[in-house]
């Protein structure tokens, strides 16, 4: 039997958030939402082992020019903990180090919201050999699969918050934001081993990155079931990965020139990062309405493109808008 005609690729334009499933790597997921949005160009923005889930943010296209944004980004995550057990990996794909008793006298109330104190704030990781980091070319999972043990210096990160969400027995869930390049499954680790008793992750939720939050996201089957305008329904402009920066709207002539690269003077304060619009192109639109030009900082009353998108790029996502914006302009007529 021939297989069915290869369907043809498009020109998308915005974010998707994706509430990944469990068992799915961050790629595989990825290629799969891409293929079912029939998207040119596509990118994730940072990766969550197969046994997580929750959001994952999903860029295509002119989107995919500010995926380091969230990559950089804080992240929030809800982490659930086995109390009294290592494992050769710091979570549940590992096999068994050692088995502690989990005695009140160790773990009480008291003893563990010491320990998550203890890891609020600055703090040193070592990264875990089960990961993705490099060493000579290889990742560090290579070597722990083939037995070697390589030495890795500590990494700062930083916890800004820990908060105790449930603790039944030996099963502690907690509410974590921390910074970016943050082992959740380490953090895990260090803490059982501050209670005396070790412990390994069981369970692991991304709820946030950035400015953006899991409740918006859509799940991997509800896109499988619906069909390619619903499915374009949960398209998000590109610029939600940058919403919590301060914005900057330029005149048309100040516009056009940004978009050729050129430095604008400006009054505003310095700022490290900013979204940058300019007037919508179409005759009499709403003076709201406006386009994405990039991002920039601003320095010395200078407004220093960072990431610009392309003439062409602006122009497939005034396309791409056209009839939601005319949906829009209609209802508020």
């Amino acid at each position: 039997m021939s297989k069915p005609p290869r369907q043809p690729r498009r020109p998308l334009h915005g974010v998707i958030l994706l509430d990944k499933p469990l068992g799915l790597s961050s790629n595989d997921a990825l290629q799969k939402v891409r293929r079912l949005m029939r998207a040119e160009k596509a990118g994730h923005t940072g990766t969550l082992d197969p046994l997580a889930t929750g959001l994952l943010p999903l860029c295509f296209g002119a989107a995919t020019k500010f995926s380091q944004v969230s990559l950089d980004a804080d992240k929030r995550y809800i982490a659930t903990v086995k109390l009294g057990v290592t494992t050769t990996t710091g979570d549940a794909e590992g096999e068994v180090l050692l088995t502690r008793p989990v005695t009140p006298e160790q773990v009480n109330a008291e003893s563990i919201a010491q320990a998550c104190e203890r890891f609020t704030g600055p703090i040193e990781q070592v990264p875990p050999m089960h990961s993705a980091l490099k060493h000579q070319g290889k990742a560090l999972y290579e070597y722990a699969r083939a037995g070697i043990d390589i030495e890795r210096p500590p990494r700062s990160v930083t916890i800004h918050r820990l908060d105790i969400l449930n603790w039944q027995g030996d099963v502690l869930e907690l509410d974590v934001q921390c910074s970016k390049g943050t082992y959740i499954r380490t953090l895990a680790q260090d803490i059982g081993e501050a209670l005396g008793c070790g412990a390994h992750l069981i369970g692991l939720r991304r709820t946030g990155s950035g400015g953006v939050r899991l409740d918006g996201a859509v799940t991997l089957e509800a896109l499988m079931a619906a069909s390619e305008v619903e499915r374009d329904a949960h398209l998000l402009p590109a610029d939600i990965l940058l919403n919590d920066w301060p914005e900057v709207l330029l005149s048309e002539p100040e516009a056009a020139r940004f978009l050729t690269g050129l430095r604008r003077r400006t009054s505003l304060a310095d700022a490290p990062q900013v979204r940058v619009y300019g007037p919508h192109p179409e005759p009499g639109s709403h003076p709201d309405r406006r386009v994405l030009l990039g991002s920039a900082h601003i320095k010395g009353g200078e407004l220093i493109p960072t990431r610009l998108l392309s003439p062409a790029e602006v122009e497939g996502m005034l396309t791409q808008s056209a009839p939601s914006a005319a949906v829009a302009s209609a209802s508020e007529i």
